[in-house]
């Protein structure tokens, strides 16, 4: 257990230190795994995330059809008419972006909301690091609002045999989507008052631009909504989120071939798909599954049981601040998985209702990974667009937006969870 703890913190410190090889950082030490054993061969696959994978794949190629519409552009023109400044067209992005994040993945939320910032800020002229990054977390938040949100919630929502209506009424009280929408509320102060000094007007355009293809806007839409429709589909493959991005993507490709009649109308947009980012991910998971096979998590889950003591108040406040700290440096789906059994343990022992545990297990754990650029997939795939347009994002530009709103956004929900459901 201590190779592989050490090898998976070394990595993560070059990642940190070295941020324009990340990729290959995190696939050289994927594969040191592997040589080594510590990532037994039988469990390389069921490692990886195919259905994160697909999904990212699926989208970015949609993506890709989507700007060459022109339809970003156009709703960057709509946003810029309805908001004063740069301050605050940030701030309505990173809203939105949470918003729908609430209902469809993450990830697949940053890869819609990015082009559209992306836009704004070329006709703005302004930097769209910070932007990117806003939108990143924001649906990093929001994962833990309803039970279709996020991987995380569909397992505690499994769990407790808790309904969608559940995640806003339970047990006779307002349930968890109000505490995460406390912290989105704060959390959005915080952006505003990191975007203070953007004051700078937006012109307003003398007419809007014209889309030349409704066909990728519709596609993308339709991804939306069946995104949402599947999540409430019992047993379903576990690949089902992705295999509806790539089929959209393939019929949108063979649509832009049938109009174009040439090969670029294939070629073109599957340069649209990030292969780098996929790389780093796909490095995560054998790195996170290698890990796992070595005990690490079961240790570290362990550990945070036996710190809270037989009080559940110590309990639920180690297990809301170790979520958020793990899940900031490894990927927050094997530690929820993880931690679920341990906890349903910890109550029936103490004889407690494991309500206040559950939700600050999903509470800390969703929004550690805002933390770090590298702490949630949402993040990659940002910093993934924004390199590919040229911009690099250095530790300090995603930790002088992260971390304070990560404080923001779980400080409220943690005091609201144990007020309603611990005392």
């Amino acid at each position: 257990m201590i190779p592989a703890l050490i090898l998976f913190a070394v990595t993560y410190v070059l990642m940190l230190t070295f941020s324009k090889y990340r990729p290959y950082i995190a696939l050289g030490s994927a594969l040191i795994f592997i040589l080594t054993g510590m990532l037994p061969l039988g469990e390389i696959f069921p490692s990886i995330d195919l259905n994160v994978i697909l999904m990212i794949a699926g989208t970015m190629g949609l993506v890709a059809l989507f700007i060459e519409s022109k339809m970003p552009a156009l709703l960057a023109d709509l946003v810029m008419e309805k908001v004063p400044n740069v301050q605050w067209a940030a701030v309505a992005l990173a809203i939105f972006a949470g918003v729908i994040s609430a209902f469809v993945d993450n990830v697949a939320t940053v890869l819609m909301i990015a082009p559209v910032a992306m836009e704004i800020c070329k006709k703005l002229k302004v930097n769209p690091v910070p932007f990117i990054i806003g939108i990143a977390v924001s649906s990093n938040l929001q994962g833990a609002a309803t039970l279709v949100g996020d991987t995380t919630a569909i397992m505690l929502g499994s769990a407790l045999d808790m309904s969608f209506m559940d995640f806003f009424w339970y047990k006779g009280k307002p349930s968890i989507f109000f505490a995460v929408e406390l912290g989105a509320a704060l959390s959005a102060l915080i952006l505003y008052f990191i975007f203070r000094k953007e004051k700078n007007p937006i012109p307003k355009a003398t007419e809007r631009t014209q889309v030349t293809n409704m066909v990728p806007t519709w596609l993308l839409g339709g991804a939306i909504v069946l995104l949402i429709c599947a999540s409430f589909i019992p047993n379903k493959p576990s690949t089902t989120n992705g295999l509806i991005c790539c089929v959209l993507f393939l019929i949108g490709l063979m649509y832009n071939f049938m109009q174009k009649k040439s090969m670029e109308a294939i070629t073109e947009p599957l340069k649209g798909i990030d292969f780098e980012t996929i790389g780093l991910l796909l490095g995560l998971f054998l790195m996170i599954g290698g890990i796992s096979a070595q005990g690490v998590i079961d240790a570290a889950a362990g550990l945070l049981a036996k710190a809270g003591g037989g009080n559940v108040f110590v309990l639920y406040t180690v297990i809301v601040w170790a979520s958020v700290l793990i899940s900031a440096f490894i990927d927050n789906i094997p530690y929820v998985a993880t931690m679920i059994p341990v906890i349903a343990s910890l109550a029936a022992t103490l004889g407690v209702d494991p309500t206040p545990l559950y939700f600050g297990l999903l509470s800390g754990a969703t929004l550690g990974g805002n933390c770090t650029p590298i702490g949630a997939s949402a993040n990659i795939t940002g910093i993934g667009i924004l390199r590919k347009a040229g911009h690099e994002v250095s530790n300090g530009d995603f930790f002088k937006i992260g971390i304070p709103f990560t404080l923001a956004a779980i400080i409220p929900a943690y005091i609201y969870i144990w007020l309603l459901y611990g005392v």
